[in-house]
């Protein structure tokens, strides 16, 4: 029962939706979308994934258990690289640790992050100064990868956004021009299925993505199952607001962590 009581007690893992999530509105939004955007260009560049993580405590966890946990549910760095760092912080805990993934425990070694917490991120953290701590530390560990041979990140070329956008631009022309026939000619369901096949398999041909397929076949089905042809395109339809298949979210790439790193209070 014990046992039981302690697990149900432990601090959940949040969800891994940005790299800088703060559960302690410790950071302002200025604050937090200048880190955001600071380690996106990092990993666009080097390809190594490093994200922030605040949290009020881990108890009863230790830190490190805690952030082995979060690092093994995050899996931050690219799979067979394993380049990811968790910098954690546990506010009431007045703790905070630098997570390691194995590829950067050369350079990142415990020494590294030791020095790095006791000398760039507990002294602000002192005076109550957190995210001058947290900019200068997520720095120093830029700084060290930045050295590190790692293998050059895959970047979204110009050619796929390109191909992008001749895939929505052919979906919308298919469903447009051949949706409300086909409905007419085989019924609705037979022509959502053959639709959505067909927009699937040019995702697929175009940018070699399951999901983006899946995502593709699956916006057709829908659009021609509920009628959205021919009855005003004004509201809705592939080309609508803000988003897209490839945009926005953040995910850990399969990254491994062995407990590499260093801890700290101040």
């Amino acid at each position: 029962m014990l046992l039981i009581g302690a697990a149900q007690a432990e601090v959940a893992v949040p969800p891994p939706t940005q790299r800088v999530t703060d559960l302690t509105a410790t950071l302002d939004a200025g604050q937090t979308q200048s880190l955001e955007a600071r380690l996106a260009a990092f990993e666009q560049q080097k390809g190594a994934q490093l994200a922030v993580l605040i949290v009020p405590t881990t108890q009863p966890e230790t830190i490190e258990q805690y952030g082995l946990r979060v690092v093994e549910a995050w899996k931050l760095g690219r799979k067979g690289v394993d380049d990811g760092v968790l910098l954690l912080v546990a506010k009431d805990d007045r703790a905070l640790r630098i997570e390691v993934g194995y590829g950067l425990e050369g350079a990142l070694n415990d020494a590294t992050a030791n020095r790095i917490v006791e000398e760039i991120i507990v002294p602000p953290f002192k005076g109550g100064e957190f995210y001058s701590g947290i900019e200068a530390g997520v720095a120093a560990i830029i700084k060290v990868i930045e050295g590190e041979p790692l293998p050059p990140p895959k970047k979204l070329s110009v050619a796929a956004g390109q191909d992008m956008q001749s895939l929505m631009f052919i979906g919308f022309v298919i469903v447009v021009a051949v949706g409300g026939m086909l409905r007419a000619m085989l019924g609705r369901v037979p022509a959502a299925l053959l639709l959505g096949g067909v927009l699937g398999g040019l995702a697929w041909l175009l940018l070699a993505s399951a999901l983006i397929a899946l995502l593709a076949g699956l916006a057709a089905f829908v659009f021609v199952l509920l009628g959205g042809i021919g009855r005003g395109m004004g509201g809705g339809g592939f080309g609508g607001g803000g988003g897209s298949f490839g945009g926005g979210g953040f995910g850990g790439g399969g990254g491994g962590f062995g407990g590499g790193g260093a801890s700290g209070r101040w």
